[in-house]
């Protein structure tokens, strides 16, 4: 197991599976300001170098998962709302929009163990994740209209493929909040557990996850995140080429014989 800390989140590693958890309960986990880019960017970084790591868990310390941007740096004119438009264009694309991109670009699959309030850039980021789940205590709001702006941080570009259109729009242009059992049933979590045993079935399904050969969910992650904007024939080339690569693991290998054996096994018990 190896830990790190860094300003906000802590980076905990057991066996395959590197838990991030963003640690500033007092300020509801909010992203402001560029250390937090900086921390996710570093985090996604070590681990797309790190071939151990087969799945990654994203969740909040505290009663909140993330309650998005910091209301009175946007009083105050100060992070990413400070200066000229000009400037704050540019606080946004080299401060908080690094974590979408550096989320998109993470090989191994993620998942968001949402355990409270995911409001704003907090439901954005837990969208960014592959897989949501939920205590019975989380929220989700995509409330930026209530603040008079717009989703800066690529919500715009991930809250639509969790929940469709339609409920985009709809939670878009409202900006009300959602409790997590709406959130099941229109597709923004596909689980709801008990707030004790959050983290319990976010390592569950970790566990189901990493079982399985690491280069094979890394490339098998590359094509889903494809197929979102390829063509066909492209897809379907790259799918080509990478299978070539996994018919040449020794997992590959090593999962027909098993899968062999077991046939026989049974075939024998017949």
């Amino acid at each position: 197991m190896g830990n790190k800390m860094s300003d906000f989140l802590i980076y905990e590693q057991n066996g395959a599976v590197v838990t991030l958890t963003m640690n500033n309960p007092e300020k509801r986990n909010a992203l402001t300001g560029q250390n937090q880019a900086s921390d996710f960017e570093d985090a996604c970084k070590r681990i797309n170098a790190d071939p151990s790591v087969k799945t990654v868990i994203l969740t909040g310390g505290g009663k909140a998962f993330s309650a998005g941007g910091d209301i009175f740096a946007m009083r105050d004119r100060t992070g990413h709302s400070a200066g000229a438009p000009v400037d704050i264009r540019n606080n946004y694309r080299n401060g908080i929009q690094r974590i979408p991109l550096s989320f998109y670009h993470l090989e191994v699959p993620t998942i968001a163990a949402v355990n409270g309030a995911a409001i704003g850039a907090g439901c954005d980021l837990a969208t960014m994740c592959d897989i949501r789940i939920a205590s019975e205590y989380a929220k989700f709001a995509e409330s930026f209209v209530k603040l008079g702006i717009i989703p800066g941080d690529g919500g715009a570009w991930f809250l639509p493929r969790a929940v469709g259109m339609s409920k985009a729009f709809e939670m878009a242009f409202t900006g009300d909040t959602i409790d997590a059992a709406e959130a099941l049933s229109c597709g923004l979590v596909s689980k709801v557990v008990p707030a004790n045993q959050l983290m319990d079935a976010a390592n569950e399904l970790a566990a189901r996850i990493v079982c399985n050969p690491g280069q094979v969910l890394r490339l098998t992650k590359r094509l889903l995140r494809e197929s979102q904007h390829a063509r066909l024939e492209t897809l379907l080339e790259m799918s080509a080429a990478y299978q070539a690569l996994a018919h040449h693991t020794d997992e590959h290998e090593e999962a027909v014989a098993a899968m062999i054996e077991k046939v026989q096994g049974n075939k024998g018990k017949s």
